[in-house]
């Protein structure tokens, strides 16, 4: 549920002031200015996004009327962000990550970054798994199959002869009325059987859901921020306990909370801004820095590149919700 405290955050938002000078590079934060160009990058470069103005009685004065959010549809989320946790890959600095933030001593807050493996990686491992399996088990058969023929040699004994004799007489001794009690059987486990397999199809069947994704600008933080709205394989809205399913757990219900859209009706998943600048400005900088060193022009990148670097770490808190960014952005989020 949304907090008891969110007519406070709107209160303070809209009494908090417009930032009027460019900050982007220093305190990775944006001006309402430098947040619709951004966003008409973002439009441009991919076209799954879209500008659209919302409920004009929610519209916020310091942005133009039909582009008070960006918001992409229809997203699919084919795996729970658990199935990835469970395979985390060892620790790096670039790729889709996950950033565990903790408590930093400055404003800046501190970022672990470990890589989370993509849903081809963990499919590829699985295969090379069930190889290996099949490798041992064709090994213990060819094993078992040299011992059979090395016990097998020359005339039976003649007590085994006996046994065998022994079995096809007793076949004599089934009366016809055991016949019939078999067809039944018979027929009763093919039933059973054509329903498992049905049951079986229908399990293996890929139930997809599907996230509307939006970002708003934050007049308070002075950031973007993301919503989020899920949606099942059968179209019904997801409960706000299903949507944190699809959320990495250190943020769930912590980071990543139930708030109100400041303009569309319905309860919504939530990024909170706070560290938002923060990180942004930790990225910027990193980006910067390796622009130096590798003798590029000094100056960082461009505001208009800001939110493709944005949504590239918030994948790290949702990376199985399969959004177009499409730009590759490679940045450290180590001090």
């Amino acid at each position: 549920m949304p907090s008891l405290l969110a007519p406070l955050k709107s209160a303070r938002e809209y009494l908090s002031p417009t930032l009027k000078t460019s900050a982007f590079l220093t305190r990775g934060v944006l001006t309402p200015s430098e947040f619709v160009a951004a966003g008409d990058e973002l439009v441009y470069k991919c076209p799954t996004w879209s500008w659209e103005g919302g409920d004009p009685s929610k519209r916020k004065k310091h942005l133009p009327p039909d582009k008070q959010f960006l918001v992409t549809r229809g997203v699919p989320c084919r795996m729970r962000a658990s199935n990835l946790e469970n395979v985390v890959g060892e620790s790096e600095n670039e790729g889709c990550a996950s950033a565990l933030m903790g408590g930093g001593g400055d404003d800046d807050g501190e970022w672990i970054v470990s890589r989370i493996l993509s849903e081809e990686e963990v499919k590829r491992r699985e295969e090379e798994k069930l190889v290996e399996e099949f490798d041992l088990l064709d090994g213990e058969m060819v094993e078992k199959l040299e011992i059979s023929q090395k016990k097998i040699g020359g005339e039976r004994p003649v007590e085994a002869k006996e046994e065998e004799d022994d079995e096809y007489a007793d076949m004599a001794d089934f009366e016809d009325d055991n016949i019939l009690t078999d067809e039944a059987a018979a027929i009763s486990s093919t039933t059973a059987t054509t329903n498992n397999d049905s049951n079986d199809s229908n399990s293996n069947i890929l139930k997809v859901r599907t996230y509307d994704l939006s970002i708003t600008y934050d007049k308070y933080y002075q950031t973007p921020r993301v919503y989020l709205m899920g949606y099942s394989d059968t179209g019904s809205p997801l409960t706000g306990e299903e949507m944190m399913q699809d959320v990495i757990a250190d943020y769930a219900n912590k980071t990543v909370t139930m708030e109100y859209h400041p303009h569309v009706a319905g309860v919504h998943a939530s990024i909170h801004p706070c560290q938002h600048g923060a990180v942004m400005k930790t990225i910027v900088k990193n980006l910067m820095k390796g622009s130096e060193d590798s003798g590029e022009q000094k100056g960082g990148p461009s505001v208009e590149m800001y939110l493709f670097i944005f949504l590239k770490f918030v994948s790290s808190m949702i990376p199985t919700i399969n959004y177009d960014f499409t730009m590759d952005v490679s940045a450290s989020t180590n001090k």
